[in-house]
């Protein structure tokens, strides 16, 4: 939007250091003047100050220089009618440079994001696409405004009455500010901070949080308001007259303009003598007195004015007139006779005919004057006519919406259908707060008996990410609806359980789900409630009687055929209790292979992501944790397709992380983790998935021998004060027991450590692999009573051996070794390198083999111990744990022996011998076979055999699998 014409121009007066500050940010910008070409960096640009004070001139002010630069300008206002459209301001600042493509064009611009992001720019979304979540959706529009600037460089953008703003655009601005400095961009932003949201006081410290500070605009000295005056009325006027100007106006730009004008209009001199109408004069600029100039126009100007501030930013001649009941001649004689009053500006000239030309007032100042003067019922009256007209004139359900929002309930269907379609709308833009709203008042009108339930359906989902609390309440009416159709009772009863889950409310999403189990007849809608039932059943951390629900679990998984999505997802819980409850790993492969068939889909909206989530870490537990990255992999990307870039996302990065974590690369992994805490930060405060990140994240600062750190992390997230209600991996109190143990609080460590056990094994979770307690127990009680630190070691050995995975067998052996006297520790640990080697745990391999060098140099064999600690050495380094390394260094150099060069290898890709030896091996080879085909010694078919497994991220069992993947891609 430019200027408003029909205006008196305004001087800028008294603002130097304002367009110092434009002039040297647009020099930034346009990059040195000897390279055309060059550009330079952004900056953001902040105007506040009450109403007049000139923003909306320096604004133009703004866009005339940066034109004059060269620089594209994108430029959007806020409206004080409009504040509740999501997304007014970002499609009027995007849609200049969207409006003459086709959807064609538009979705090579906008590439994976058109779908996301359409609806919210104004464009048509693809058929059938869902609900992305609003962080989904910003991000979106940061990789538009981003493309934006590199393509039409250097790009200017701007926003005038921010402070009018609908919500939507001002959280997407407010995060996006920070990225304005990296990007050949200039955002420039005025708004009026007394009338500044309470929601949006980050957006009042824009300027503050990037080092920068708010130009506050000041009133204007005596001299300046002089110089208007004589710039109007001539250079003879009275000193007396311009200083009571100065005293009448406060200053303020606009009333002096304003003022000046009006005296112009009547004829007066500007002389003293004329003092008491200048100040009759000035009462009619603003407020009462421009109410009083309207009314003097006529009804009918007066009752187009009024359509013109209804109807907002969507004011023709033509829909004015319709909402206020004019005919033509009428509504254009009103028109004339407000711009002759200054009331209404003089038109843009953008193509269009007159009459579906867009009208503006001459001031915001204005508009708001003339809409608070319309009587409170008649005002109603006119919000329900231009509900009709901008209905009629195809401008979209939201755009009506805004108007039946002003308006009574009556019972009209008509009312309800336009709300809940622009609810519909306004979910598809992610803006679930606006559907909020249109919901809720379409509930009020009321719906149809037929349609509540309906209603109150989409109403609960609206909040379920941000206000679970409220979606139960809405969820329980909405089941108590006398007309429900099946399907929309099955749709509600799962959206009800993930709203008690999300609210940590475990118990009574299960109890939920049973319930509808007993009336559902429909054998799919049986199958799929009591998946729920169980998967709600295994996140209580208070289940009391979970063996029952295990047995009652594999019984039904015996009697399925994994046809059917219910069928695959009981499988899928089927192997994920087995799992945790310690059966043989083989078993909870066969349930997860069964449940995973040609793939779990990940944003199912009647699903939901925890089962896939689940059986994808099944396969990791069971020493495939290759497999569970493709499936994560998959599950992300399907997440960011549509638009799910808040907890889902959080949760994929965090646990895929964590698998990266049980691989061994910790570098790569903390990098993840952070990545899923960050989403995690933003989502909210101790939410599910950021209790997650935190745990993980601790584990692999202690692996890295960053115990301080991890430290600083649990006490700034108060990690180990709250335990949550839900089941949790890694358990939280078990990570808490190991960071205690790291900083040397063994007692402490003992005491949490019992009540896990007590916990878990009531529970029949009895699994050393997904939550070794017992090792850390061991470790614990080492000091204090040996004797039963290594029986508790013991039978967590007995519990890995039963599990069978060989990481998990290789981990209890070398927790045993650790309370095992000297004497005997190195043979232990040797079982456990044996084991570990034919893992693909690369961090816990290392550590057991540094362990057996330490033990063997202890017990006099340098030789052996070097070997060891050399590899060691390199697994540590591979795996980017620098204490581990360090200490290996230290006990290399304790032997005598100069180190070795670390070999250095790409962490993924096999070699051409390590290929040949895993075709082998998958084809049933021993060892001794594999080492007399290549003519080596069984020790080194052993080392390329760990190589492999390392690498492929699985055992001895994924191998067959691996070469078939191989052959299949190179086919």
């Amino acid at each position: 939007m430019g200027d408003r014409p029909g205006r008196p121009k305004r001087l800028l007066l008294e603002r130097e250091m304002e367009t110092a500050a434009l002039e040297s940010l647009l020099s930034d910008l346009s990059g040195p003047p000897s390279g055309a070409a060059a550009i330079g960096t952004g900056g953001l640009l902040v105007f506040a100050g009450p109403a007049g004070l000139g923003k909306t001139t320096l604004l133009n002010e703004v866009r005339r220089r940066a034109m004059a630069r060269g620089c594209t300008v994108l430029s959007a206002r806020g409206g004080e009618q409009e504040q509740g459209v999501a997304f007014q301001v970002v499609r009027h600042l995007v849609q200049p440079l969207l409006a003459t493509g086709t959807e064609e064009e538009h979705r090579r611009t906008l590439g994976n994001w058109y779908d996301i992001v359409a609806p919210a720019v104004g464009l048509v979304a693809g058929a059938g696409m869902g609900s992305p979540d609003p962080q989904g959706v910003r991000d979106g529009l940061d990789w538009i405004v981003t493309r934006f600037a590199v393509q039409h460089a250097p790009l200017v953008l701007m926003l005038d009455d921010a402070h009018w703003a609908d919500a939507e655009s001002l959280a997407w601005l407010t995060g996006f500010a920070a990225r304005v400095t990296e990007l050949p961009m200039l955002l420039v932003v005025a708004y009026r901070p007394d009338e500044l949201p309470r929601d949006a006081l980050a957006f009042g410290k824009l300027a503050e949080r990037h080092g920068m500070r708010t130009l506050d605009l000041a009133p204007l000295t005596p001299g300046a308001v002089s110089r208007i005056v004589r710039d109007t009325l001539g250079e003879d006027a009275d000193e007396a007259f311009c200083r009571e100007t100065w005293a009448v106006t406060g200053g303020n730009p606009f009333e002096a303009v304003e003022l000046a004008a009006r005296v112009a209009d009547r004829g007066l001199k500007p002389q003293v003598v004329h003092l008491p109408e200048l100040r009759e004069l000035a009462s009619a600029v603003k407020g009462g007195g421009l109410v009083e100039r309207l009314e003097r126009l006529g009804t009918s100007v007066v009752r187009f004015a009024w359509s013109v501030a209804v109807l907002g930013a969507d004011a023709s001649r033509t829909r004015a007139a319709a909402v206020g009941g004019l005919g033509e001649a009428e509504s254009a004689d009103a028109v004339t006779r407000l711009r002759e009053a200054r009331i209404l500006a003089e038109p843009v000239r953008d193509g269009h005919d007159e009459a579906d030309s867009r009208l503006e007032f001459f001031h915001p100042l204005v508009s708001t004057a003339v809409y608070r003067a319309i009587p409170a019922a008649f005002r109603v009256a006119m919000h329900g006519q231009a509900a009709a007209v901008v209905a009629q004139a195809g401008l979209g359900p939201t755009a009506a919406a805004r108007h039946v929002l002003e308006t009574h309930p009556e019972s009209d269907q008509w009312v309800v259908q336009q709300l809940t379609e622009a609810a519909r709308e306004y979910q598809r833009a992610g803006a679930p707060d606006a559907a909020r709203r249109c919901l809720a008042r379409a509930l009020r009108e009321p719906p149809a008996m037929e349609d509540r339930a309906q209603v109150l359906f989409e109403l609960g989902c609206s909040a379920l990410l941000t206000e679970p609390a409220i979606t139960v309440n809405h969820l329980r009416a909405a089941l108590d609806e006398p007309v429900l159709t099946p399907d929309l009772r099955e749709a509600i009863v799962y959206r009800l359980a993930q709203a008690l889950g999300h609210s940590d409310r475990m118990a009574e999403a299960a109890q939920t789900v049973a319930d509808a189990a007993r009336w559902a007849t429909d054998l799919k809608t049986r199958l799929h409630l009591q998946a729920e039932q169980f998967m709600w059943n295994a996140f209580r951390a208070d289940e009391q009687d979970s063996t029952a629900r295990s047995r009652k679990l594999a019984r039904l998984a015996d009697h399925l055929t994994a046809r059917g999505t219910a069928e695959r997802y009981i499988l899928g819980l089927r192997a994920w209790d087995a799992m945790v409850r310690g059966e043989p790993a083989a078993t909870a492969l066969h349930w997860a292979e069964e449940a995973q068939g040609d793939g779990l889909p990940w944003t199912d909206d009647l699903w939901g992501f925890e089962v896939p989530v689940l059986v994808a870490l099944t396969f990791m537990y069971c020493d495939q944790p290759g497999r569970a990255e493709e499936l994560f992999h998959q599950g992300i990307m399907e997440c960011q397709d549509k638009g799910w870039r808040g907890a889902h996302l959080s949760f994929g990065y965090t646990l895929l992380g964590y698998i990266r974590y049980r691989r061994g690369r910790l570098s790569a992994a903390e990098a993840m983790v952070r990545d899923g805490l960050r989403i995690a930060d933003r989502v909210g405060h101790q939410v599910p998935a950021q209790y997650f990140a935190v745990g993980i994240l601790i584990e692999i600062l202690l692996a890295r021998g960053r115990t301080e750190e991890a430290q600083e992390v649990a006490l700034s997230y108060r990690y180990g004060d709250i335990e949550p209600s839900a089941v949790v991996y890694p358990d939280s109190q078990t990570v808490h027991s190991e960071l205690l143990l790291a900083l040397g609080r063994h007692r402490e460590a003992e005491q949490q450590l019992v009540r896990v056990g007590e916990r878990l094994d009531a529970r029949g979770m009895r699994n050393p692999a997904w939550c070794p307690w017992q090792l850390n127990l061991a470790r614990a009680k080492e000091f204090t009573d040996p004797e039963r630190a290594a029986e508790v070691a013991e039978e967590g050995v007995r519990r890995a051996r039963r599990f069978g995975t060989q990481s998990a067998v290789g981990q209890a052996l070398h927790a045993l070794a650790e309370v095992t006297p000297l004497t005997r520790r190195a043979a232990v640990l040797a079982e456990a390198v044996a084991h570990l080697e034919r893992s693909p745990a690369g961090y816990d391999l290392a550590r057991a083999l540094v362990d057996h060098g330490v033990a063997l140099r202890r017990t006099g064999l340098p030789q052996m111990a070097a070997e060891q600690l050399h590899r060691g050495l390199e697994g540590a380094l591979q795996c980017g744990a620098d204490s581990l390394a360090s200490r290996a260094r230290e006990e290399l150099d304790a032997t005598g022996l100069w180190p070795l060069q670390p070999r250095s290898a790409d962490a993924d890709l096999l070699t051409v011998q390590e290929r040949t030896v895993a075709e082998w091996a998958a084809d049933g080879w021993s060892n001794s076979r594999i080492a007399e085909a290549l003519g080596s010694p069984e020790a080194v078919v052993t080392r390329l055999l760990s190589d492999i497994y390392l690498k492929a991220g699985c055992d001895h069992a994924g191998l067959p699998r691996l070469i078939a993947r191989a052959e299949g891609e190179a086919s």
